[in-house]
């Protein structure tokens, strides 16, 4: 028998499960940005993997609490547009890792780890931002807002960048399609998490 607070609950297990995704979607990309640095940066996927697991837990328990909950901290459409969000970062990094796996032996003297710091600072800030939700303070959302849209204009430089490494001449054309697909993953993966902090913003204007 369901408890009247079960029923006409506050719905603060949204949060909750925001934090959860929003985890999950930051240790894939720290994950991501470990495995750059790292001297001989062999993939190990478990832990891509995981974190999307993690995140698809999350996305399924959030879905499943729209449909038990009679009320919810801020719109349905809110909630699903940043649950959705929130899933396409990890998938996005897995994404990266499975591909780079297979590809390691063609991209050697070429450095991701820059961008895939500017992902993982993303990933924080909307970290950040997911936190902010419970206290709907729109100073502290607009400024997180401001850092995550400052860390995407920061990406878009570097991908000006990256074209004149394809254009120099000194990369073979695999090396050249691959760096191009590689970079443009991370590009994706960035904008992923401008589209979740912008989920997040929005919600924050509209309830505050």
């Amino acid at each position: 028998m369901f408890s009247l607070q079960t029923i006409f609950g506050s719905g603060k297990q949204f949060f909750t499960l925001f934090d959860e995704a929003a985890q999950a979607a930051y240790d894939s990309t720290r994950a991501l940005h470990a495995m750059m640095k790292a001297t001989d940066r062999q993939p190990a996927l478990d832990a891509f993997k995981l974190a999307r697991q993690r995140e698809r837990v999350a996305s399924d328990k959030i879905s499943q609490a729209l449909v038990d909950s009679f009320m919810t901290p801020f719109e349905r459409e809110d909630i699903e547009a940043l649950g959705s969000a929130l899933y396409k970062i990890p998938k996005q990094v897995e994404k990266f890792a499975d591909r780079y796996s297979l590809a390691t032996r063609h991209l050697e003297g070429i450095d991701f780890a820059p961008r895939a710091a500017m992902l993982e600072q993303a990933a924080g800030v909307v970290v950040e931002m997911v936190a902010e939700l419970r206290k709907m303070n729109i100073d502290r959302m607009t400024a997180l807002n401001d850092r995550l849209r400052a860390i995407e204009n920061e990406a878009d430089r570097l991908m000006l960048e990256l074209y004149r490494d394809i254009y120099s001449g000194r990369l073979d054309n695999l090396q050249m399609f691959l760096l191009k697909e590689f970079f443009e993953i991370l590009e994706k993966a960035i904008d992923r998490c401008r589209e979740a902090g912008v989920v997040a913003y929005q919600i924050v204007l509209k309830n505050s």
